[in-house]
């Protein structure tokens, strides 16, 4: 009898322990990571020197309000290593990924630091970053959506002969023999980098537990896009900026997946205190555009970078006076390479994605 009772007994103690497993399990489950695709060209990889920010921390000589800015990022006199938000870049050959810190893969950094630590203090999951930023690339292009379409004949054609001639010199100069493209080829190369960002963001999701193991047992959660980009849609693209940029989000939303996915655009301003002008004012206006499309109010927010400037960065880049090494690492177009402005910039596209995010909720 006493041997029934124990049967019973242990019998119930494992139908409830497989189900309070069962129960974990099913907790492990429903916990995620939050994914943000952050896209562009060469300004949403970074252009600020490292060595500028750490050289305007310890010079005593810097207004407190700079040192206020990295303030966020820094912890007993350090870049904050994060051990809660990660990223990886697939634009180097086998990819770089690892924590979310200063330079994010390079000795140069951007906007990206600022704006993932602010999504990762947002968040009680980790964040993780996948970006996707080539250099001199544009949205008329390289980026272009499929809805877009191509462009008319006449300009395939230009790109054909264009395309045509770079063979034949190569051919040339390297004593070769390689066959001319055809206007297929032309035609496949619209819009390989769309197709490379949804790539990244793939590979990220397939590859999460391997290369952060604290995500082990978590699922991605796509929470939002940041759209870095413009400058070489100014030498051809800017007339059909803003249409393409409507087609580029409302595909991209598909695509992924992501029927109301957050969209932060980053609105040309490299101008910085002077008025933008030609076709940056074309980009900059088409970008600021979206703010006005019906079906993108509460979910799409593009922001003014000028209105940011770093206004040190901006006197000393044309002088020779010895203070422009603490604030000036690259050319206008690259936003002076000043840490301060991308900064900035990358506060604002925090703002802007939390402002978003809450938008969801209501």
């Amino acid at each position: 009898m006493k041997k029934q009772t124990l049967s019973v007994a242990l019998t119930a103690a494992i139908v409830t322990l497989l189900t309070t497993l069962s129960a974990v399990r099913a907790a492990d489950d429903g916990k995620t990571y939050k994914v943000f695709i952050y896209a562009g060209q060469s300004n949403a990889r970074g252009k600020a020197p490292n060595k500028i920010a750490e050289a305007q921390l310890a010079d005593p000589s810097i207004k407190n309000s700079v040192k206020d800015l990295y303030g966020p990022l820094r912890k007993d006199g350090k870049w904050i290593v994060r051990d809660d938000a990660f990223f990886n870049w697939e634009e180097q050959t086998d990819g770089v990924h690892g924590p979310v810190t200063m330079g994010m893969g390079s000795y140069r950094g951007g906007g990206d630091y600022m704006f993932a630590s602010m999504m990762a203090n947002h968040f009680d999951e980790p964040v993780v970053i996948s970006k996707s930023a080539f250099g001199g690339s544009t949205l008329y292009h390289d980026f272009r959506p499929p809805s877009a379409g191509l462009p008319g004949e006449a300009e395939l054609q230009k790109q054909l002969a264009k395309a045509e001639n770079r063979v034949k010199a190569l051919n040339k100069r390297d004593k070769k023999n390689d066959p001319l493209p055809t206007m297929d080829d032309v035609k496949k190369q619209y819009g390989f980098l769309y197709r490379q960002i949804i790539a990244d963001y793939k590979k990220l999701t397939e590859n999460a537990e391997i290369w952060f193991p604290q995500l082990k047992g978590r699922k991605p959660e796509l929470a939002g896009f940041v759209w870095f980009q413009g400058w070489n849609d100014q030498y051809g693209g800017a007339d059909e900026y803003a249409a393409n940029m409507k087609c580029f989000i409302k595909d991209m939303r598909k695509d992924l997946g992501a029927p109301n996915l957050p969209f932060v655009i980053v609105a040309m301003g490299q101008n910085g205190s002077k008025p933008a002008t030609g076709a940056m004012l074309t980009i900059r206006d088409a970008q600021m555009s979206m703010n006005d499309v019906p079906e993108f109010k509460g979910n799409v927010k593009a922001f003014r970078s000028d209105r940011l400037v770093d206004k040190d960065a901006e006197r000393l880049h044309p002088t020779k006076d010895p203070q422009r090494k603490m604030y000036v690492g690259d050319e206008g177009y690259h936003y002076f390479g000043s840490p301060i402005w991308y900064t900035r910039i990358g506060r604002a596209e925090g703002e802007a994605m939390l402002e978003l995010l809450k938008n969801q909720k209501k």
